[in-house]
Order: C-alpha cells, then sequence, then structure tokens
C-alpha cells in the first residue's frame, strides 16, 4: 500500500513537472523570453557605448589641455 502511494505521488510529480516544462515552451513564452533578452542586451550596449564615449571625451580634453590643443581650430 505504502509502495503504491509512493508510485502514485512519484507519477502526479513526474506529470506536474513535464506539463509545466511544455508550457515553458510555448511560442508566446520563447518569444517572450528571447524579447527581454534582446533588450536586455541592448540596454547593456547602450550603456558601455555611453560610458566609452564619456571616457573618450574625458581623455581627448586631458590630451588638448596637455600639449596645448585647446584652440586648434582656430590654427586652420
Amino acid at each position: 500500500m505504502i509502495r503504491r502511494l509512493f508510485y502514485l505521488s512519484l507519477g502526479a510529480f513526474l506529470t506536474f513537472w513535464v506539463m509545466r516544462r511544455l508550457q515553458a515552451l510555448h511560442p508566446n513564452h520563447v518569444a517572450r523570453r528571447t524579447a527581454d533578452g534582446a533588450a536586455g542586451m541592448l540596454r547593456q550596449v547602450r550603456d558601455f557605448t555611453f560610458d566609452a564615449l564619456g571616457e573618450a571625451a574625458e581623455r581627448e580634453t586631458e590630451l588638448r589641455a596637455r600639449f596645448g590643443l585647446d584652440n586648434a581650430e582656430d590654427n586652420n
């Protein structure tokens, strides 16, 4: 009797687990996860680009001040 109850519980658990996995593979869920992942990656690229351009501008300002190139446009 205990053995049958164990296997019945195991079967119910496995059925529940498989159904959840199959629902996760539904095309709407896959598309939503893909879109969310792409949006997150785009946000990271945008943040990196913003930081890189800011650092480049700061470095250019430092180099122009160091080598006296602040008024390079006026000399041409």
